[in-house]
Protein backbone atom coordinates (compact mmCIF):
# COMPACT_ATOMS: atom_id res chain seq x y z
CA UNK A 1 0.00 0.00 0.00
CA UNK A 2 1.68 3.20 -1.15
CA UNK A 3 1.87 6.18 1.19
CA UNK A 4 0.75 9.54 -0.17
CA UNK A 5 3.84 11.45 -1.31
CA UNK A 6 2.50 14.57 0.42
CA UNK A 7 2.98 12.97 3.85
CA UNK A 8 5.77 14.69 5.78
CA UNK A 9 8.12 12.85 8.13
CA UNK A 10 8.25 14.18 11.69
CA UNK A 11 11.44 13.71 13.72
CA UNK A 12 11.14 16.35 16.45
CA UNK A 13 9.45 15.44 19.72
CA UNK A 14 7.11 18.21 20.95
CA UNK A 15 7.71 19.46 24.49
CA UNK A 16 5.20 18.54 27.22
CA UNK A 17 2.99 21.43 28.40
CA UNK A 18 4.37 23.85 30.98
CA UNK A 19 1.82 24.99 33.51
CA UNK A 20 1.61 28.54 34.84
CA UNK A 21 3.05 29.14 38.29
CA UNK A 22 -0.42 29.94 39.64
CA UNK A 23 -2.13 26.93 38.00
CA UNK A 24 -4.55 24.83 40.01
CA UNK A 25 -5.66 21.24 39.43
CA UNK A 26 -8.57 22.30 37.25
CA UNK A 27 -6.14 23.98 34.87
CA UNK A 28 -4.07 20.83 34.38
CA UNK A 29 -6.61 18.66 32.59
CA UNK A 30 -9.86 17.09 33.77
CA UNK A 31 -10.04 13.58 32.37
CA UNK A 32 -12.81 11.00 32.26
CA UNK A 33 -11.70 7.37 31.97
CA UNK A 34 -14.54 5.17 30.68
CA UNK A 35 -13.23 1.63 30.96
CA UNK A 36 -13.27 -1.72 32.70
CA UNK A 37 -15.64 -4.62 33.22
CA UNK A 38 -16.05 -7.46 35.68
CA UNK A 39 -12.65 -9.14 35.98
CA UNK A 40 -10.90 -6.22 34.28
CA UNK A 41 -10.46 -3.68 37.07
CA UNK A 42 -6.74 -3.31 36.40
CA UNK A 43 -7.15 -1.66 32.99
CA UNK A 44 -8.97 1.51 34.14
CA UNK A 45 -6.67 1.79 37.16
CA UNK A 46 -3.57 1.69 34.93
CA UNK A 47 -5.02 4.36 32.63
CA UNK A 48 -5.83 6.60 35.59
CA UNK A 49 -2.46 6.19 37.29
CA UNK A 50 -0.56 6.84 34.07
CA UNK A 51 -2.63 9.95 33.39
CA UNK A 52 -1.92 11.33 36.85
CA UNK A 53 1.81 10.62 36.51
CA UNK A 54 1.71 12.47 33.17
CA UNK A 55 0.46 15.71 34.68
CA UNK A 56 -3.34 15.41 34.63
CA UNK A 57 -4.88 17.54 37.36
CA UNK A 58 -8.14 15.66 37.91
CA UNK A 59 -8.97 12.12 36.82
CA UNK A 60 -12.40 10.54 37.17
CA UNK A 61 -12.68 6.82 36.43
CA UNK A 62 -16.13 5.58 35.39
CA UNK A 63 -16.51 1.80 35.68
CA UNK A 64 -19.21 -0.81 36.31
CA UNK A 65 -20.43 -0.59 39.91
CA UNK A 66 -19.24 -4.13 40.65
CA UNK A 67 -15.59 -3.10 40.28
CA UNK A 68 -15.77 0.50 41.49
CA UNK A 69 -14.33 -0.24 44.92
CA UNK A 70 -11.44 -2.27 43.50
CA UNK A 71 -10.52 0.48 41.05
CA UNK A 72 -10.77 3.17 43.71
CA UNK A 73 -8.40 1.27 46.00
CA UNK A 74 -5.87 0.86 43.17
CA UNK A 75 -6.02 4.52 42.17
CA UNK A 76 -6.65 6.59 45.33
CA UNK A 77 -5.67 9.91 43.69
CA UNK A 78 -8.59 9.66 41.24
CA UNK A 79 -12.32 9.87 41.86
CA UNK A 80 -14.66 7.15 40.60
CA UNK A 81 -18.17 6.83 39.22
CA UNK A 82 -20.06 3.56 39.50
CA UNK A 83 -21.94 2.88 36.27
CA UNK A 84 -24.99 0.71 35.57
CA UNK A 85 -23.88 -2.60 34.15
CA UNK A 86 -25.14 -5.49 32.08
CA UNK A 87 -25.73 -9.01 33.38
CA UNK A 88 -22.20 -9.89 32.23
CA UNK A 89 -20.58 -7.09 34.24
CA UNK A 90 -19.98 -4.72 31.34
CA UNK A 91 -20.87 -1.03 31.16
CA UNK A 92 -24.51 -0.54 30.13
CA UNK A 93 -24.03 2.18 27.46
CA UNK A 94 -27.59 3.51 27.37
CA UNK A 95 -28.00 3.70 31.16
CA UNK A 96 -24.50 5.17 31.50
CA UNK A 97 -25.38 7.87 29.00
CA UNK A 98 -28.39 8.90 31.10
CA UNK A 99 -26.21 9.04 34.22
CA UNK A 100 -23.56 11.17 32.51
CA UNK A 101 -26.32 13.48 31.28
CA UNK A 102 -27.62 13.88 34.82
CA UNK A 103 -24.10 14.68 36.02
CA UNK A 104 -23.72 17.44 33.41
CA UNK A 105 -20.85 15.72 31.63
CA UNK A 106 -22.59 15.68 28.25
CA UNK A 107 -23.54 19.35 28.12
CA UNK A 108 -21.20 22.05 26.82
CA UNK A 109 -19.81 24.55 29.30
CA UNK A 110 -20.92 26.75 30.98
CA UNK A 111 -24.23 24.89 31.29
CA UNK A 112 -22.48 21.56 31.81
CA UNK A 113 -19.12 20.38 33.07
CA UNK A 114 -17.67 18.15 30.33
CA UNK A 115 -14.19 16.66 30.74
CA UNK A 116 -11.20 17.98 28.84
CA UNK A 117 -10.58 14.52 27.38
CA UNK A 118 -12.33 11.16 27.27
CA UNK A 119 -10.17 8.02 27.54
CA UNK A 120 -12.04 4.85 26.70
CA UNK A 121 -11.75 1.24 25.60
CA UNK A 122 -9.38 -0.59 27.96
CA UNK A 123 -10.99 -3.58 29.64
CA UNK A 124 -14.57 -2.92 28.49
CA UNK A 125 -14.93 -6.34 26.85
CA UNK A 126 -16.65 -7.28 23.63
CA UNK A 127 -20.27 -7.92 22.78
CA UNK A 128 -22.76 -8.41 19.93
CA UNK A 129 -23.22 -5.80 17.23
CA UNK A 130 -25.97 -3.99 19.12
CA UNK A 131 -23.69 -3.53 22.12
CA UNK A 132 -20.97 -2.07 19.94
CA UNK A 133 -23.36 0.41 18.33
CA UNK A 134 -24.70 1.47 21.74
CA UNK A 135 -21.20 1.93 23.14
CA UNK A 136 -20.14 4.07 20.20
CA UNK A 137 -23.29 6.15 20.57
CA UNK A 138 -22.07 6.81 24.12
CA UNK A 139 -18.61 7.81 22.85
CA UNK A 140 -20.19 10.10 20.26
CA UNK A 141 -22.40 11.72 22.90
CA UNK A 142 -19.16 13.20 24.26
CA UNK A 143 -17.44 13.89 20.93
CA UNK A 144 -20.40 15.34 19.02
CA UNK A 145 -22.17 17.11 21.88
CA UNK A 146 -19.77 19.10 24.06
CA UNK A 147 -16.95 18.33 21.57
CA UNK A 148 -14.73 16.44 23.98
CA UNK A 149 -11.40 15.15 22.59
CA UNK A 150 -11.02 11.39 22.91
CA UNK A 151 -8.36 8.69 23.12
CA UNK A 152 -9.89 5.38 22.02
CA UNK A 153 -8.16 2.07 22.58
CA UNK A 154 -8.54 -1.68 22.93
CA UNK A 155 -12.01 -3.22 22.89
CA UNK A 156 -13.70 0.02 21.86
CA UNK A 157 -11.89 -0.45 18.55
CA UNK A 158 -13.01 -4.07 18.39
CA UNK A 159 -16.62 -2.98 18.86
CA UNK A 160 -16.84 -0.72 15.82
CA UNK A 161 -17.44 -1.93 12.30
CA UNK A 162 -16.32 -0.51 8.98
CA UNK A 163 -18.94 1.33 6.95
CA UNK A 164 -21.12 -0.97 4.86
CA UNK A 165 -24.63 -1.30 3.52
CA UNK A 166 -26.03 -2.26 6.94
CA UNK A 167 -23.82 0.05 9.04
CA UNK A 168 -23.46 3.52 7.47
CA UNK A 169 -21.92 4.96 10.65
CA UNK A 170 -18.81 2.79 10.77
CA UNK A 171 -15.44 4.09 11.86
CA UNK A 172 -14.77 5.42 8.36
CA UNK A 173 -18.16 7.09 8.02
CA UNK A 174 -18.49 9.29 11.10
CA UNK A 175 -16.85 12.43 12.44
CA UNK A 176 -13.92 12.06 14.83
CA UNK A 177 -13.47 15.33 16.71
CA UNK A 178 -9.90 15.56 18.07
CA UNK A 179 -9.72 11.79 18.30
CA UNK A 180 -6.68 9.55 18.81
CA UNK A 181 -7.05 5.82 18.24
CA UNK A 182 -4.32 3.49 19.50
CA UNK A 183 -4.74 0.07 17.86
CA UNK A 184 -2.25 -2.75 17.96
CA UNK A 185 -1.80 -4.64 14.65
CA UNK A 186 -4.56 -7.14 15.47
CA UNK A 187 -7.11 -4.42 16.17
CA UNK A 188 -6.21 -2.51 13.02
CA UNK A 189 -6.36 -5.71 10.98
CA UNK A 190 -9.89 -6.31 12.24
CA UNK A 191 -10.91 -2.75 11.41
CA UNK A 192 -9.80 -3.26 7.80
CA UNK A 193 -10.80 -6.90 7.44
CA UNK A 194 -7.26 -8.01 6.56
CA UNK A 195 -4.64 -10.21 8.19
CA UNK A 196 -2.16 -9.06 10.82
CA UNK A 197 0.59 -10.06 8.40
CA UNK A 198 -0.71 -7.54 5.85
CA UNK A 199 -0.73 -4.78 8.46
CA UNK A 200 2.80 -5.61 9.60
CA UNK A 201 4.06 -5.68 6.03
CA UNK A 202 3.00 -2.05 5.50
CA UNK A 203 2.56 -0.48 8.92
CA UNK A 204 3.00 3.12 7.82
CA UNK A 205 0.82 2.70 4.77
CA UNK A 206 -2.10 1.24 6.72
CA UNK A 207 -1.79 3.82 9.49
CA UNK A 208 -1.89 6.71 6.99
CA UNK A 209 -4.77 5.15 5.09
CA UNK A 210 -6.75 4.68 8.31
CA UNK A 211 -6.25 8.32 9.34
CA UNK A 212 -7.40 9.52 5.92
CA UNK A 213 -10.45 7.26 5.86
CA UNK A 214 -11.45 8.49 9.31
CA UNK A 215 -11.60 12.07 8.10
CA UNK A 216 -14.91 11.16 6.46
CA UNK A 217 -14.55 14.06 3.99
CA UNK A 218 -14.45 16.58 6.86
CA UNK A 219 -11.93 19.30 6.04
CA UNK A 220 -11.71 20.99 9.46
CA UNK A 221 -8.31 20.25 11.11
CA UNK A 222 -9.97 19.42 14.44
CA UNK A 223 -11.73 16.52 12.71
CA UNK A 224 -8.48 15.04 11.39
CA UNK A 225 -7.94 12.02 13.67
CA UNK A 226 -4.60 10.66 14.80
CA UNK A 227 -3.72 6.97 14.45
CA UNK A 228 -1.17 5.37 16.78
CA UNK A 229 -0.27 1.94 15.41
CA UNK A 230 1.49 0.27 18.32
CA UNK A 231 4.33 -2.24 18.15
CA UNK A 232 8.03 -2.12 17.39
CA UNK A 233 8.51 1.28 15.75
CA UNK A 234 5.12 2.67 16.75
CA UNK A 235 3.68 4.78 13.91
CA UNK A 236 1.85 8.03 14.65
CA UNK A 237 0.04 9.83 11.83
CA UNK A 238 -2.80 12.23 11.10
CA UNK A 239 -2.68 11.42 7.40
CA UNK A 240 -0.45 14.40 6.62
CA UNK A 241 2.40 13.85 9.07
CA UNK A 242 4.08 10.61 10.12
CA UNK A 243 6.29 9.91 13.11
CA UNK A 244 7.99 6.56 13.72
CA UNK A 245 9.04 6.05 17.33
CA UNK A 246 12.49 4.71 18.22
CA UNK A 247 12.18 4.36 22.00
CA UNK A 248 10.92 1.20 23.70
CA UNK A 249 11.91 -2.45 23.80
CA UNK A 250 10.39 -5.97 23.60
CA UNK A 251 9.96 -6.10 27.39
CA UNK A 252 7.06 -3.69 26.97
CA UNK A 253 5.06 -6.38 25.18
CA UNK A 254 3.16 -7.12 28.37
CA UNK A 255 -0.44 -6.79 29.55
CA UNK A 256 -1.39 -3.25 30.52
CA UNK A 257 1.36 -1.47 28.61
CA UNK A 258 -1.15 -0.08 26.11
CA UNK A 259 -3.40 1.14 28.94
CA UNK A 260 -0.48 3.16 30.27
CA UNK A 261 0.03 4.75 26.84
CA UNK A 262 -3.65 5.71 26.69
CA UNK A 263 -3.32 7.49 30.02
CA UNK A 264 -0.20 9.38 28.95
CA UNK A 265 -1.66 10.64 25.67
CA UNK A 266 -4.96 11.60 27.29
CA UNK A 267 -3.19 13.57 30.01
CA UNK A 268 -1.19 15.54 27.45
CA UNK A 269 -4.33 16.37 25.45
CA UNK A 270 -6.11 17.38 28.64
CA UNK A 271 -3.31 19.83 29.36
CA UNK A 272 -3.83 21.52 26.02
CA UNK A 273 -1.60 19.74 23.53
CA UNK A 274 -2.66 19.19 19.94
CA UNK A 275 -3.81 15.59 19.46
CA UNK A 276 -1.06 14.61 17.01
CA UNK A 277 1.68 16.22 19.08
CA UNK A 278 0.32 14.65 22.25
CA UNK A 279 0.43 11.24 20.59
CA UNK A 280 4.02 11.74 19.38
CA UNK A 281 5.20 12.92 22.81
CA UNK A 282 3.19 10.19 24.51
CA UNK A 283 4.66 7.27 22.57
CA UNK A 284 8.17 8.70 22.95
CA UNK A 285 7.89 9.11 26.74
CA UNK A 286 6.16 5.72 27.06
CA UNK A 287 9.03 4.03 25.24
CA UNK A 288 11.63 6.06 27.13
CA UNK A 289 10.14 4.91 30.43
CA UNK A 290 10.33 1.33 29.18
CA UNK A 291 13.98 1.73 28.24
CA UNK A 292 14.80 3.20 31.63
CA UNK A 293 13.10 0.29 33.40
CA UNK A 294 14.84 -2.26 31.17
CA UNK A 295 18.17 -0.62 31.97
CA UNK A 296 17.58 -1.24 35.67
CA UNK A 297 15.82 -4.61 35.88
CA UNK A 298 16.08 -6.03 32.38
CA UNK A 299 13.34 -6.68 29.85
CA UNK A 300 12.15 -10.05 31.14
CA UNK A 301 10.68 -8.78 34.42
CA UNK A 302 9.21 -5.54 33.08
CA UNK A 303 5.48 -5.04 33.84
CA UNK A 304 3.08 -2.19 33.15
CA UNK A 305 3.22 -0.68 36.63
CA UNK A 306 7.00 -0.34 36.20
CA UNK A 307 6.31 2.01 33.30
CA UNK A 308 4.11 4.21 35.48
CA UNK A 309 6.78 4.30 38.20
CA UNK A 310 9.37 5.38 35.62
CA UNK A 311 7.30 8.18 34.08
CA UNK A 312 8.59 10.90 36.44
CA UNK A 313 12.20 10.11 35.50
CA UNK A 314 11.28 9.88 31.81
CA UNK A 315 9.64 13.30 31.79
CA UNK A 316 12.56 14.76 33.75
CA UNK A 317 15.09 13.28 31.31
CA UNK A 318 13.14 14.67 28.38
CA UNK A 319 12.98 18.13 29.98
CA UNK A 320 16.71 18.17 30.81
CA UNK A 321 17.55 17.14 27.27
CA UNK A 322 15.46 20.05 25.96
CA UNK A 323 17.26 22.52 28.23
CA UNK A 324 20.69 21.29 27.11
CA UNK A 325 19.70 21.54 23.45
CA UNK A 326 18.36 25.07 23.96
CA UNK A 327 21.52 26.10 25.80
CA UNK A 328 23.74 24.78 23.01
CA UNK A 329 21.75 26.62 20.38
CA UNK A 330 21.90 29.84 22.39
CA UNK A 331 25.68 29.51 22.81
CA UNK A 332 26.26 28.85 19.11
CA UNK A 333 23.91 31.68 18.10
Amino acid sequence: MAVNKQVSIVRTIPSPPRQATDAHKGDCGRLLVLAGSLGMSGAPALVGLAALRSGAGLVTIAVPRSIQQAVASCCPCATTIGLPETSTGQIDPQAARSLFKDLGLLDPAPVGNPPDCLLTGPGIGRGPGRYGRDFWELINAFRNGPLVPAVIDADALNLIEKTGADRPDGWDGQFHFRTVITPHPGELARMHGVSIREIQADRRGYAVRTANLMKASHDTPEYAPTVVLKGAGTVVTDGRRVYTNRTGNPGMATGGSGDVLTGIIGALIGQGMDSFEAAVTGVYVHGLAGDMVAGKIGQISLIATDLIDALPQAFMKMTRSRKKTTARRSASG
